[in-house]
Parts: C-alpha cells; sequence; structure tokens
C-alpha cells in the first residue's frame, strides 16, 4: 500500500522539476512511511512512497524494467501475482524480485492495455513506456485505490494518489467548481470523476487513460463493469453453500503479507463473516492467532462491542477492543486535512479511530466493506422498494400529482425515524425509481438545497442538479430489475466516493493496509448473478448471506439491527460544539463565497438550537465544508 505521483510532459521535451515531484511525494508521506523515492527522464517524472507488505526487501518503486524503458509506480496488492507471474514465465518473461509490482510491469509488457482484464486486486498505478511514448494509468474494478489527475495549462499532465498531491502545483487553480457543491450538499461528498475544484478529477474506477507524447486528448475508458446478468435458478441450499465457499475463497485470497494481519470487527455480519472464514472454522474447527481490532462508545446507545466480543470469543481472536468519548468530535480539522476536499460522513471519525488502533498491532487489515452493496443490507434499500411497490401499482397520471400534493402538505418531521416521514415518502413515491431513490438517500434534499443556496450561486448551477450523476449512470445501468438498478448506482457512487473514500484516508493516515474481500471483483460479479429474491426477502436484507452464514455465526449478530458507526452528531451541535456550530456557519469563510443564503443559515442554527428541529446533516455538512475552506485557505 502506497502513495504515487507523477509529472508527465504531453509535450515529450521538457525536463521535469524535481523539486516539484519531491513536494508531491513528500505530501503524500503518511501513505508509506518505509521509503520515498523518485525518478525521472526527459519529459517524465514519477514518486513513490512505499508501505512494505509484499516481497518487503527487493519490492521498491518506481520500478523499471531491465533495458530501463519501462517504468512503474504502483499502489495496491494484485492477489493473483502468482499465477499471473507463472503464466508470464511461460511467454519468457524473467522476474528479478517477488514482487506484485513486477508481475504488473510484465503484463503490460506483454499485454498492453488488457493487462488490467487480468488483474485481481486492488490497485492505481502509472506505466510510462518510452518504447511507444505512452503514459497508461489504471484505477481497479470497484475504486478501492484512488487516482488523482489535470492536465495543467502548460501542458503538464500530473497524477497521484490524493488531491493534495496534485494541489502542489499553483498553476492548478483553487476555483471550486459549482456542479461538484451542489454534488456534495447532495450526497455529502463530491462523485467521480469531479472533484471540488475545476480541472482536478478522479479516475473513475474501471477506467484507465492512455496519453501519446504529442496529443494533450485526456479520455478516459471504462475497461470494466459490474452486470447483473442473473443465473439460472438453483436450490436455496446449493446457492447457500456456493456462497459460503465463495466467501471462504475471497477472504483466503486476501490473507497473504509478509508483515502483521489482522481484521476489524464490528459485531455486523460482514466483519464477523470475514473474521469466521480468516479463523479457517471448517468441521467445527477453529485457527487461533487471528488479530480483531473494535471501537466501543462510552455510551451503550451507539456501542456494539458486546457484539463483536460474542464472535472474538467463539474464534479465540487475540482481539483489541477501545472505548472512546462518545463525545469525540476533536477530529474536524483532522479530517478536513485527510479528505481534501469536503467530506460529510460522520462515521469517519470511528473509523479514523479504529484505524488508529489496528495500527498499534497490525500493518494490514480486512474489513467487511461491500456484503451491504452486494446483498442489499441497507435499510434504504428495503425502503426504495416498498416505495417502488406502491408507485408500480399505481398509473403516473393519478401517482405525481397525487403523491407530490401529499408530499408537499405533510409536515416535515426529520427528527422521526425513516418510516415516520411520510413527507419524505410521498415525495419520493411522486418521483420515478432514480429520482425517488436519490430523494432517499441525499442529505439534503432539492428543496432544501434550493433553500440553502444563494440566488447567484443557483444560477452559476446553469440548471444543473445533482441527481444527474444517477441519472448518468442509470442510463448505462445492465439491468431492468429495481433492487439491481439501485445496487448499481451504489457501486458507481455510494461505494468509490463515501465509503471506499472514508477507509482509504483513514487507514492511510495511520499507514495502515486495509483490504476489503468481499468487494473482490470475481466475488462482486458472482453475487451480481443472485436473484434479487435472494438478497432482499420479506424486508430482510442480505437474505441469503445470512442464511449460509447461519452455522458460523450467532443468530443476534445476525438478526438483529445494526447500528453501524452511529455518533451523536444532534446532541453535540447543541452541545459541545454549539458556539462552533454559530462560528463556522453563520462565519465569514461561507458566507464571502457567495454560495449560500445567510437568512437560511440563521434558521437552520436557531432551529437546531432551539430544539425545534434537527438540523444536524445540513449543519455538519456546513461545518465540514468550512473546515475544508479553512485548510484549503492554508495548504
Amino acid at each position: 500500500m502506497c502513495g504515487i505521483v507523477g509529472i508527465f510532459d504531453t509535450q515529450g521535451n521538457r525536463e521535469i522539476d524535481r523539486e516539484a515531484l519531491r513536494r508531491m511525494n513528500e505530501s503524500q508521506h503518511h501513505r508509506g512511511p518505509d521509503e520515498g523515492e523518485l525518478y525521472l527522464e526527459k519529459a517524465l517524472g514519477m514518486g513513490h512512497r512505499r508501505l512494505s507488505v509484499i516481497d518487503v526487501a527487493t519490492g521498491q518503486q518506481p520500478f523499471l524494467n531491465a533495458a530501463r524503458d519501462v517504468a512503474l509506480v504502483f499502489n495496491g496488492e494484485i492477489y493473483n501475482y502468482r499465477l499471473l507471474r507463472d503464466e508470464l514465465v511461460a511467454l519468457g518473461h524473467v522476474f528479478r524480485t517477488k514482487s506484485d509490482t513486477e508481475v504488473v510491469m510484465n503484463a503490460w509488457i506483454a499485454w498492453g492495455e488488457d493487462c488490467v482484464r487480468r488483474l485481481r486486486g486492488m490497485f492505481a498505478f502509472g506505466v510510462w513506456d518510452r518504447r511507444k511514448q505512452t503514459l497508461f494509468l489504471a484505477r481497479d474494478h470497484v475504486g478501492v485505490k484512488p487516482m488523482f489527475y489535470s492536465l495543467l495549462p502548460s501542458g503538464l499532465f500530473v497524477f497521484g494518489s490524493e488531491l493534495k498531491s496534485i494541489m502542489t502545483f499553483p498553476e492548478l487553480s483553487r476555483k471550486l467548481n459549482p456542479r461538484a457543491v451542489e454534488d456534495y450538499f447532495a450526497y455529502g461528498y463530491v462523485p467521480e470523476p469531479n472533484t471540488i475544484f475545476h480541472n482536478a478529477y478522479k479516475l473513475s474506477p474501471g477506467h484507465s487513460i492512455l496519453l501519446q507524447v504529442g496529443d494533450r486528448a485526456v479520455q478516459p475508458k471504462r475497461w470494466w463493469d459490474l452486470s447483473f446478468n442473473v443465473a439460472q435458478a438453483r436450490p436455496e441450499a446449493d446457492v447457500e453453500a456456493e456462497l459460503i465457499e465463495r466467501v471462504r475463497e475471497a477472504v483466503k485470497s486476501q490473507m497473504e503479507a509478509e508483515v502483521p494481519l489482522g481484521a476489524f470487527l464490528s459485531g455486523g455480519v460482514d466483519s464477523s463473516a470475514v473474521v469466521a472464514m480468516m479463523a479457517g472454522e471448517r468441521d467445527g474447527t477453529v485457527s487461533e492467532g487471528v488479530t480483531t481490532c473494535s471501537i466501543g462508545f462510552d455510551d451503550p446507545e451507539f456501542d456494539e462491542t458486546q457484539y463483536a466480543m460474542q464472535v472474538a470469543q467463539r474464534y479465540r481472536t487475540h482481539h483489541h477492543a477501545q472505548i472512546v468519548d462518545k463525545d469525540d468530535y476533536g477530529l474536524i480539522d483532522t479530517l478536513a486535512h485527510l479528505y481534501d476536499e469536503p467530506f460529510a460522513d460522520s462515521s469517519a471519525i470511528p473509523t479514523y479511530r479504529v484505524c488508529q488502533l489496528a495500527r498499534r498491532h497490525v500493518t494490514v487489515a480486512l474489513s467487511g466493506d461491500g456484503g451491504d452493496e452486494n446483498f442489499a443490507g441497507y435499510r434504504r434499500y428495503r425502503f426504495a422498494m416498498a416505495e417502488h411497490s406502491v408507485r408500480s401499482k399505481v398509473p403516473e397520471a393519478i401517482r405525481k400529482p397525487l403523491f407530490g400534493t401529499l408530499g408537499s402538505l405533510y409536515p416535515k418531521a426529520d427528527w422521526a425515524p425513516r418510516v415516520f416521514r411520510a413527507k419524505t415518502t410521498f415525495e419520493s413515491i411522486a418521483r420515478d425509481l432514480v429520482e425517488g431513490y436519490f430523494h432517499g438517500v441525499s442529505r439534503l434534499p432539492d428543496r432544501q438545497r434550493d433553500l440553502l443556496f444563494s440566488d447567484t450561486f443557483r444560477s452559476d448551477l446553469q440548471g444543473y442538479r445533482a441527481i444527474d450523476v444517477m441519472r448518468a449512470h442509470a442510463k448505462e445501468a445492465p439491468t431492468d430489475d429495481p433492487l439491481s438498478l439501485i445496487q448499481y448506482l451504489d457501486f458507481k457512487t455510494w461505494l468509490p466516493g463515501d465509503i471506499l473514500t472514508k477507509v482509504d484516508r483513514a487507514s492511510m493516515a495511520h499507514s495502515l493496509e486495509v483490504r476489503v474481500p468481499l468487494l473482490d471483483h470475481e466475488f462482486c460479479e458472482y453475487a451480481a448473478t443472485l436473484p434479487p429474491s435472494l438478497k432482499l426477502r420479506g424486508g430482510e436484507g442480505k437474505y441469503i448471506l445470512k442464511k449460509s452464514l447461519e452455522p458460523h455465526l450467532p443468530h443476534d449478530i445476525m438478526y438483529r439491527a445494526k447500528k453501524g458507526f452511529s455518533i451523536p452528531l444532534a446532541a453535540w451541535l447543541r452541545g459541545p460544539l454549539r458556539d462552533a456550530v454559530r462560528e463556522a456557519v453563520l462565519g465569514a469563510r461561507l458566507v464571502d463565497t457567495g454560495i449560500f443564503n445567510r437568512r437560511y443559515l440563521e434558521k437552520l442554527v436557531a432551529e437546531h438550537h432551539a430544539g425545534t428541529a434537527d438540523h444536524s446533516v445540513a449543519l455538519w455538512s456546513l461545518m465540514m465544508f468550512d473546515a475544508f475552506l479553512r485548510v484549503s485557505a492554508g495548504a
């Protein structure tokens, strides 16, 4: 696990500034504290910060082939590298190391752009081929590893693992992208391929870029997509048996490391499943030695450590739990530094803490992320399908005016559980599936963003709305099934933009590598072939995954209501953060952007502090936007 950077002169004739490359590389020192090297030749510079995990002795980068005409920087892990190595050796390739880095290098030499289709793992890499005068960039299937890039006005193309690396160039504008601002307040993050800044981009998951000397065209190309081709129906018992073996194989494939390896254990289904497979339970035999880490809270309402302990005891893991103060809100500026752009998922705080705890004991940790996306585990899937059931029974000519009117008349009740928020439900039913799902998952719905933004800023958007992101993905979706469609939308937005971003930055802040076996692309492709009825049944998400895990996990782990990494936002913002809210939301920094309607900002603060409304989501989003502005201005 590493940080990579690069500078490429698209004209092919300029010397690269070593100091500029060094600044880029050192901006990501936290991603790889073990080693940091640079490579420069005419028109090209590459840098690498290394966290040594596989082939610790000889896996240094930037990596050059024997002829020194191909150079590579690589971030990630390739889990099938041994098989690929054997295949490449049979083709005549000679290896000098035991690293997966050299496998990626020779895969490029052997297969060119198609090399990515043979890789099984998490990765982002750049390879310069002097023979072809090309620079090739690629990002893994689902976006576990990040890649940022920009074509500067001077004709230099720059890339890196974090936005901060390419923002070291003064030439790159700090002007905010209005569309990205609209997206942020809708989603809580800036979805791919945009960043918060003009002319700075994320390479989308499953995409690559091929640049040719003399050509300034930057055209990302999709090389992988998740397809929902449902397989022929089989007995559930057969599916359960195959599924558990698929989970076991995915976990086993990601357990190789030359450094201490463990797992996150939240006490939920997915992390518990990963730990069970790591422990190697088969026919009642359990292998001791797995290191597990959990974070708990000093408030029982937010604490799940008892469930994690059940799994730890069953599998005799070396378990480490840390109880943190539920008022652990001192990380706001730290998070702004880590994420480089506004990021409103408050669970980034406990994620940061569990990564901090894990790094004291291991260098690599396996995570359960991906189970909800693959098997429809989120509550919002249940709500969306319930709404769609009503929507599909009422003709559009009646549905839109009827439920639209009910939605406009029904009182707003954001304080209540979703099932009682009839206003939101009516508004969703009045819309089509994609718009209804977007409305349901938006942090700030359309009506609230319209109030939040100034007239000038709404004009700057030129009619753009955040739903356009989902609409674009929906047009490309390889399925007509409603549940599969919204799973696909999450794979394109929520998963890379929020979940994987959150874990990557929090883990790399502590030089910890996190692997996600339930997001192995072969496992995802298999899960996508399962009928939707095996994922969401009778209001039970992850139905078939839970059934397959029943012999391996306690019943109350499987079928309890999951809390997740919840934190008491509403109470924070009325209590210990009361003054900080007022200072951030009503301060000059936000107002001077011209983006916001000050009167509405005042209303949000006043109503929340008075306890007449819960505006915690909007206020936290605004606070994190203010923290981003503060950190960005000081960068």
